[in-house]
């Protein structure tokens, strides 16, 4: 499954509980931008944990 937010192509790993709008699958880093609003609720995806965590030899 691909992140919703438009123009992305990558895979989901976050699902975001919107009160005010419907949930929605979003990529780690569109996850970390919409998960910021007040009441949103980011549920991160178990089989997409990896996609989460930052590789060694990042950073």
């Amino acid at each position: 499954m691909e992140c919703s937010e438009a123009e992305c192509q990558r895979p989901a790993a976050v699902e975001l509980h919107i009160p005010w709008a419907e949930n929605r699958y979003v990529c780690a880093a569109h996850a970390r931008v919409l998960g910021r609003q007040d009441g949103v609720v980011a549920d991160p995806l178990p089989e997409r944990a990896d996609d989460l965590l930052e590789s060694e030899g990042q950073g």
